[in-house]
């Protein structure tokens, strides 16, 4: 039995703009507690202001998916508050986009940390969890850059299509605990990381498309769900 909508929580990473704000803003809208997580706490609280104005029940929790011990306090200091998690969206993202020969050590870390070993360990949090409820869904925003390289793109696709094996092979191994495991790959989205600079932003995805695919996916039956979803906008930008 699935639990009361007042009762569920939803965890979304980079929470504070673009996709995950978008997220939030959708989830919120469908009735889910909220504990959004960012680096910067200012525009994390601002953020959670606008979403509270709109009647969201929402905690902040400053955190660098990067470093795995504030993962690990932030996480138990959610599941200890709430009680349960329902829903994790891994969207925290970064990207450094150079040839490959021009890219920094540090560039290359702080892309594949991010984007990759960010999202192992926030699953990793939260797992447990969910395996003693029986309960709960991983979606994991990609890019169809994790699915196609691109010029200067090296060190953001590779953290995404390691994105995309790690999202099927956790799939694999939590699908008999009744946890679903999900990926999302936009194409152009329109927000303040897009690397498409001089592209026409009114034909670019915008980051509430990303966020009804997410709503859509918590929309399954338990016997199913959705292990991929490639979005496009309607006309190259």
């Amino acid at each position: 039995m699935n639990p009361a909508p007042e009762t569920r929580l939803a965890i979304v990473t980079g929470a504070s703009r673009g996709i995950g704000y978008a997220v939030a803003t959708e989830l919120g809208r469908r009735g889910y507690r909220l504990a959004l997580l960012a680096r910067r706490k200012p525009p994390l609280e601002e953020a959670a202001q606008r979403l509270a104005s709109s009647g969201a029940v929402v905690d902040t929790y400053p955190c660098d998916v990067q470093d795995a011990a504030q993962v690990r306090a932030t996480f138990k200091q959610i599941l200890d508050r709430a009680g349960r998690v329902d829903v994790l969206v891994n969207n925290a993202g970064v990207g450094t986009f150079a040839p490959v020969h021009q890219i920094s050590d540090a560039d290359w870390d702080s892309t594949l940390n991010t984007n990759l070993r960010g999202v192992f360990y926030c699953s990793k949090a939260v797992i447990p969890r969910m395996i003693e409820q029986r309960l709960g869904h991983i979606i994991n925003i990609s890019s169809l850059a994790g699915k196609n390289p691109l010029p200067g793109g090296s060190a953001y696709c590779a953290s995404k299509w390691g994105l995309m094996g790690l999202t099927y092979s956790m799939a694999e191994d939590l699908r008999e605990y009744g946890i679903r495991v999900s990926v999302v790959c936009p194409g152009s989205v329109q927000t303040e990381f897009t690397p498409h600079r001089g592209k026409d932003a009114a034909r670019m995805l915008q980051p509430t498309d990303v966020a009804r695919v997410v709503g859509w996916l918590l929309e399954q039956e338990p016997q199913s769900f959705v292990s991929e979803v490639l979005l496009r906008p309607t006309q190259k930008p």
